[in-house]
């Protein structure tokens, strides 16, 4: 029994890239030797994505599609999209070519050879480059925090054993940070290299605000340095504000007629002191947040409309 290939795709808005991102998996998929399913997860668009999906769909079987009943987020909306593949292997890719079609082929090799978990990793990119540094500090800032040993430059995007995406399953993770998931299950991961190009339509979806969540949920989940940092600046603030104030006592019992203490010091260090307890407060609130979020027990996401799943 010929084995089965799921090319799992997350679309948001993506209108000018859906049609020719189908025919080019289809293409690619014809000259490979596996039976294969292309899975599209549309994260409730608001142009065109969906009619063009239906239509399409509706003379390729093999296009399975999976519309969400609103926009779930970036994060979880690839994780649902990939645990509903069937696959014996399954491929992550995003829908604006900024992840080669022409990686497959490569992935599929590697999975050959029995190699679990095959990733892209970006070695250059033509993207913005303000926004491609960020990506690059944020991501070394992450591994560097972490417990376990994350993967720099990778976008998610790479071939999955059919293994490793149900254990993916067992961990039910309602905001999972993927990239970081996938090195606590397995150090079985081959790295493929490649150059990112431009995305050639369409807007790009990530911001400030994307880059930021990525950011603190990869820290939250996957490092508890950043409380220990906390009890070791509250130690160390504690400690510096009474010798401070010690010396303030003690310079005032020397020179009682001399030394006028006034109150700038003691509004200069209040400000100090309370901007590092927000700050501190803000990183514990995330930590709350994560188990508010894991004791709810919502699903990844609630679908609204299958189609061609039953085929």
């Amino acid at each position: 029994m010929s084995q089965l290939i799921s090319i799992v795709t997350p679309t948001f808005n993506e209108e000018e890239n859906i049609e020719k991102l189908c025919s080019s998996i289809k293409e690619m998929m014809g000259g490979i030797k596996y039976d294969y399913e292309h899975i599209v997860i549309d994260n409730c668009s608001t142009d065109n994505t969906i009619k063009l999906l239906k239509n399409i769909a509706s003379t390729d079987k093999k296009l399975k599609i999976i519309l969400n009943s609103r926009n779930f987020g970036h994060i979880k909306s690839p994780v649902h999209g990939l645990c509903q593949a069937s696959g014996d292997a399954i491929i992550l890719m995003m829908s604006d070519f900024q992840d080669p079609i022409d990686l497959i082929p490569q992935y599929i090799t590697e999975w050959e050879k029995g190699t679990k978990v095959i990733m892209a990793q970006k070695k250059t990119s033509d993207d913005n480059f303000l926004l491609h540094l960020t990506k690059k500090v944020l991501y070394k800032f992450i591994a560097k925090v972490s417990d376990t040993s994350l993967l720099i430059n990778t976008t998610g995007s790479g071939l999955y054993d059919k293994k490793i995406v149900d254990e993916v399953r067992k961990i039910d993770d309602p905001y999972p940070y993927f990239r970081g998931l996938i090195p606590e299950i397995t150090n079985d991961i081959k790295l493929i290299q490649f150059h990112q190009p431009k995305r050639d339509k369409g807007k790009s979806k990530n911001n400030f605000y994307t880059l930021y969540d990525i950011g603190v949920l990869g820290i939250v989940k996957h490092s508890k340095l950043p409380l220990r940092v906390m009890t070791l600046i509250g130690i160390i603030t504690g400690i510096f504000s009474m010798a401070l104030g010690l010396a303030y006592f003690l310079v005032k019992i020397l020179f009682w007629d001399s030394f006028d203490l006034g109150v700038a010091p003691l509004i200069i260090g209040f400000f100090f002191i309370t901007s590092i307890q927000i700050f501190l407060l803000g990183f514990i609130g995330e930590y709350v947040m994560t188990i508010l979020t894991h004791s709810r027990n919502l699903p990844l996401v609630i679908e609204k409309e299958r189609i061609n799943f039953d085929n």
